[in-house]
């Protein structure tokens, strides 16, 4: 019989808890083969952790990740991956804007002979503006500066077979994009388009900063072109530079017209530092990534586990 493993990061999701694990045990349930619910608790300081814990107490189901600490979003569903032993995993966000309702239809095509079923979003209801037009951004600079198709309107919301699984548990990188990963993989895939809800309670967990450096994550992790349009402006700005010098001396040798004011050589020399270190800065981020790497550091620490000792409940 077919077992399935549902992967949960949690932060600080105390007024969701509660309701995420009635609306994932009650789909769930209803599906044919045994299951697992999986709760990485990724250093919440609220009441998530005594939340599960009570639950994982009259629910055989519900399995829990301690984190030491904060180790961040990717890292905690990288987690789930390493510890389900399903045959398909489901990977869902605790505040239910991705519907569990939508989780028979993944399994359904997964049946069907699919290894990732991803789930699209069509719409997005109580999103501000703003969210929705840097998504949109952010997914078209992804495909234009990255080697590889991640479809647009996707996050983590998605079915895994275990083959992809067990490749996802082969990378060893520290600044993950696994949605990235997951196209990287192939396999086959196909997608499931759904409507996307408010979030039940509580704040969003991915602030403009953070959905920043989540965007750089998924450019530097998959290509290497920022650095070639680097090597292209500061060629062109190199020829740009001589000519401007032959034009300086031109005038200043062959007629009696000269240039003059400092006003315009210290914008023309401010111009040309930015440019100078903002690629600077460009291969910082790379080069920090590199050391983050070599330093052979865990990707996480698990302070304490509940759960693992049952079967997979039918």
């Amino acid at each position: 019989m077919d077992k399935f493993s549902i992967i949960v990061p949690i932060f600080n999701e105390e007024p969701v808890i509660h309701e995420l694990y009635n609306r994932l045990s009650s789909v769930m349930k209803k599906i044919d083969g045994h299951y697992e619910l999986i709760f990485i608790n990724d250093g919440s300081k609220d009441k998530s952790r005594e939340f599960i814990k009570e639950i994982a107490k009259k629910d055989i189901t519900v399995k829990l990740i301690e984190f030491s600490r904060n180790f961040g979003h990717q890292i905690a569903v990288t987690a789930g991956i390493d510890y389900a032993k399903g045959d398909a995993v489901i990977i869902i966000d605790a505040d239910l804007q991705d519907p569990p309702e939508v989780i028979p239809e993944m399994i359904r095509l997964w049946r069907q002979g699919y290894q990732v079923v991803y789930g699209k979003r069509i719409k997005r209801r109580g999103e501000t503006v703003f969210k929705k037009i840097t998504a949109k951004l952010f997914y078209k600079f992804l495909l234009l500066m990255t080697n590889i198709d991640i479809p647009a309107d996707t996050g983590d919301f998605r079915l895994i077979d275990r083959v992809v699984c067990e490749a996802i548990k082969q990378f060893k990188e520290k600044n993950r994009f696994l949605r990235g990963m997951v196209s990287w993989v192939g396999f086959k895939q196909t997608a499931v388009e759904f409507m996307r809800d408010e979030r039940f309670a509580g704040s969003t967990k991915y602030p403009l900063k953070k959905m920043i450096k989540f965007a750089a994550d998924g450019i530097t992790s998959f290509s290497y072109k920022p650095l070639k349009i680097a090597t292209s402006i500061g060629f062109m700005t190199s020829i740009l530079s001589f000519i401007y010098l032959c034009v300086v001396l031109f005038l200043k040798i062959f007629t009696l017209y000269a240039i003059l004011g400092w006003a315009s050589i210290i914008a023309v020399n401010l111009f040309f530092n930015g440019i100078i270190l903002m690629i600077i800065g460009l291969l910082g981020e790379y080069v920090g990534r590199i050391y983050d790497e070599i330093k052979g550091r865990p990707l996480y620490l698990v302070s304490e586990v509940i759960g693992w000792d049952e079967e997979l409940k039918e």
